[in-house]
């Protein structure tokens, strides 16, 4: 018995039953069972019964999930890498550049409740379909604008904020519906990929087109709506809706859904799920200030060093967005495995290991992000080493933090989960930090006599308050590995049936005595 508590304690993701109601004769194929999931095939066959989805037919939908990934975060940062031209001929200052950002990113987070609710009650697939082609069709629109109507240009920006709401609440969840344990794991650490790679692949498409088409940055935006229709078909041929929790509870008997606020309360009682997600809205936070005034603050770092001449041809130097791009896409890869790697490996000896690596991650990323900036106005080469490491460090945590937030929460409450993710990391993460940023470079300029070194440095003091944020967000993971061990098992013991849905939303259950019902911390029984 000790041993199969071990075993359970020892991985942070949904097993199998314990069959504590079973018998101990099941005990053995568990355990095989456990071990051939190293190989990633060792369910495929219960899981296609189940589910009704081959194991093929499953990758194929990870691969086009991956793929609107990508094309979501290309579509976000396109925008990012052709920012000094958008600045430019709309004529607006900082401020105004990082409101380009933000009302993508408000949109986007005040429909996550929304698409959070649909999603975890009706056919995400269909849901995923209509957002998509509506992004698609607006992202289109916006790229036809002209420079007299900017209030125009910012409100298509938001709409496109659509698309993505009903994409990220559903897709982690569909990914959850057809694999288990480090299958799962493997295949939400290619999913997210696509975030980092998606930045840098709309950094280096944005600036190539936009010179390509002698400096007309409108054509940048003209690249991803025809993907993203493209995307809409192979949904509706290729993906299936499979079973919410399904393999996990391995009945038939359906999942029931509770109210709405039911699942809101529930979520909010779990320490896991909050702490992590405020740890989560740190990276946000970061990632979205770097992001859109990286290759700005790259840009103007090259006029101090070099003393260039600002931009005042149809075509500008556009180097710095491809390297920063190319950047993001490489530490994106790195980060993303390395992290999933360090976790496994560190789970055997430490079932906290999601959360540890992924406060190791944001608290070293601090200071080489700050050196990055430090060192701008000496030497470029040494800056971007520095991004490469503290950007790296940061994308560790991507597909944990996704992973950690399915094995905490019941399956009927997973969209409901993301979508309040993503109104809480946005909201305090990425909605506000471009503007924040633009606001407090304006600042510190304002008064001043204007000159190539003023607008380095006043991007550069506003930056560095990323760092900091980092750090806190780092004790946010090293709060949540108190609490990972007993949230997991609770939602593992409903998944598997053994403890009733409204015994996950309170901190006691029922356990008969003698007949009469007694009530004990839930702790006590988890051990």
């Amino acid at each position: 018995m000790s041993s199969r508590r071990s075993h359970g304690d020892g991985a942070p993701f949904l097993t199998q039953a314990d069959n504590t109601e079973e018998g101990r004769e099941g005990d053995s194929e568990n355990l095989s069972s456990e071990e051939e999931d190293e190989d990633g095939r060792g369910r495929e066959v219960d899981v296609h019964t189940i589910t009704g989805i081959s194991y093929r037919r499953s990758v194929i939908m990870v691969v086009i999930l991956v793929y609107i990934n990508l094309l979501n975060y290309m579509d976000r940062f396109t925008v990012a890498g052709v920012l000094p031209s958008i600045t430019q001929d709309f004529g607006i200052n900082d401020s105004d550049s990082g409101l380009v950002q933000t009302v993508f990113i408000c949109s986007y987070m005040i429909l996550a409740p929304l698409f959070g609710y649909l999603g975890d009650r009706y056919n995400r697939k269909y849901i995923m379909c209509v957002g998509i082609f509506f992004w698609s069709l607006v992202t289109l629109v916006s790229s036809f604008i002209s420079k007299e109507y900017f209030w125009l240009f910012l409100l298509t920006r938001a709409l496109v904020g659509v698309g993505e709401a009903s994409y990220s609440t559903i897709a982690p969840t569909l990914i959850a519906d057809l694999f288990l344990s480090d299958q799962r794991t493997r295949m939400l650490s290619f999913f997210y990929f696509a975030t980092p790679v998606g930045c840098g692949l709309g950094y280096i498409a944005g600036s190539k087109v936009t010179s390509t088409a002698g400096g007309n940055w409108h054509w940048a935006l003209r690249v991803t709506p025809g993907l993203g229709l493209i995307a809409v078909l192979l949904i509706v041929f290729l993906v299936k809706e499979p079973p919410r929790g399904a393999i996990e509870r391995k009945m038939d008997q359906p999942l029931a859904n509770t109210s709405w606020l039911s699942d809101v309360k529930a979520l909010l009682r779990n320490p896991s799920f909050v702490l992590s997600t405020f740890g989560f809205t740190t990276v946000a936070f970061v990632t979205g200030s770097l992001a859109l005034w990286g290759p700005t603050y790259l840009m103007r770092s090259r006029k101090v060093i070099y003393s260039q001449e600002p931009c005042t041809e149809a075509i500008c130097d556009y180097d710095d967005s491809m390297i920063f791009g190319a950047i993001t896409c490489l530490t994106g890869i790195l980060g993303v495995l390395t992290g999933v790697e360090i976790s496994k490996r560190y789970r055997k000896t430490n079932p906290r290991a999601d959360p540890l690596v992924c406060a190791f991650g944001l608290i070293s990323s601090a200071p080489f992000l700050f050196l990055s900036l430090a060192l701008a106005d000496t030497s470029l080469v040494a800056t971007y080493v520095f991004i490469f490491i503290g950007e790296a460090l940061l994308s560790l945590n991507w597909a944990l933090v996704a992973d950690i937030l399915l094995y905490v929460v019941i399956p009927t409450r997973r969209s409901t989960a993301e979508a309040l993710q993503i109104i809480v990391s946005h909201l305090l993460g990425d909605a506000g930090s471009p503007y924040l940023i633009g606001v407090i470079s304006d600042r510190v300029k304002e008064g001043k006599p204007a000159s190539y070194l003023l607008q380095m440095r006043s991007l550069e003091y506003a930056l560095m308050l990323c760092s900091f944020v980092g750090v806190i967000g780092g004790g946010f993971f090293l709060a949540t590995a108190l609490f990972i061990e007993k949230d997991r098992k609770k939602a593992q013991l409903f998944s598997q049936g053994v403890l009733p849905i409204e015994e996950t939303d309170s901190e006691r259950i029922v356990v008969p005595k003698r007949g009469r019902s007694t009530k004990v911390p839930v702790s006590s029984v988890l051990i």
